[in-house]
């Protein structure tokens, strides 16, 4: 039975987290904050890290937490999602990175702490050789998936190629749902660098900004294929989209008890009865990450890699 929610996610601490140069380029949700020092930034965002992953771990929902040690020199490690995805059928699958200064973090150590938790992985398989052709495809950043019945939902940019896409989907058996996403930047329409900014997929909701997506086709088959897979539709404006409300992610603790996890920044955005509307779906968990957000550009789904993987136990049975 393939679950859409799991109990279990993987968070990198930063240890030189930043606002990163690279990705600013087609980034736009980045900031600075010039009342910090590169090593206040550093410890603020360890801080919001370490409060997050307390408050995960005090619902009971399981964490693996890496400490990047500098190796990969990446003040973006903080998003593993773009970076790695865990599967059901044991598969660890890495991608294509934009930016030259998150391709290091290919070098971190994923598959040992979660083999020292339990975790069974039967395959690795690295996409990111496609870095030399200028082809990527950011993780479930780039995808949001539905993988109930295998949909795979992208919003294509310069961080999700369409060839790549149309691979990975023939490959690991999902259908594309492609759109384009676009934010104003100083007056123009510019295209938003992550799927999962705009859209977020639970197993019975949906959080989306349609007036981000300009192509009137392009919505209404988007709005059609999640109302088709039974998704209530929580629909948000473009300021809400700024404040990373679609940005979250639905999870279970060991308990089976669900939660929608997403910063205070996203929650405070939200009317009464949007959150209303998200409450019948899981209590919320929220947590401050402002230094995170406006300096990486990303927020709570960008920091949580979904682990998937089966037990060892379950695999032996």
């Amino acid at each position: 039975m393939r679950k859409q929610v799991t109990d279990s996610v993987l968070l990198v601490r930063p240890s030189v987290f930043r606002k990163n140069e690279q990705t600013a380029v087609n980034n736009f949700f980045q900031k600075d904050i010039e009342n910090l020092s590169g090593e206040d930034v550093n410890r603020e965002a360890q801080g919001e890290f370490d409060a997050l992953v307390n408050e995960l771990k005090s619902h009971g929902i399981l964490v693996t937490v890496i400490q990047d040690d500098e190796k990969s020199e990446s003040p973006d490690s903080i998003f593993p999602n773009n970076i790695v995805s865990f599967h059901q059928d044991g598969k660890i699958i890495f991608y294509p990175m934009f930016a030259p200064n998150r391709r290091k973090e290919h070098l971190l150590d994923f598959e040992g702490p979660l083999k020292q938790n339990g975790y069974y992985v039967k395959l690795i398989k690295d996409l990111s050789e496609s870095e030399n052709n200028r082809q990527y495809l950011e993780g479930t950043g780039a995808l949001v998936l539905d993988r109930t019945h295998r949909i795979a939902y992208c919003a294509l940019s310069e961080r999700a190629d369409r060839a790549m896409l149309d691979e990975y989907c023939k490959t690991e058996n999902y259908t594309p749902v492609v759109f384009h996403a676009f934010q104003t930047v100083h007056g123009e329409r510019r295209p938003i660098y992550h799927t999962n900014v705009v859209l977020a997929v639970g197993e019975d909701f949906a959080i989306l900004c349609p007036t981000a997506i300009d192509n009137a086709s392009e919505r209404d088959a988007l709005l059609k294929k999640l109302k088709e897979t039974g998704k209530e539709i929580i629909e948000i404006n473009e300021n809400q989209l700024e404040n990373f409300a679609a940005n979250c992610l639905q999870v279970r603790n060991k308990y089976g008890n669900r939660f929608i996890v997403l910063s205070d920044k996203a929650l405070s955005s939200l009317t009464l009865y949007q959150t209303a509307q998200l409450e019948k779906h899981g209590k919320i968990i929220h947590q401050d990450l402002h230094v995170i957000e406006t300096c990486g550009g990303g927020s709570v789904r960008h920091m949580m890699a979904e682990v998937f993987l089966p037990k060892e136990k379950v695999m032996n049975a």
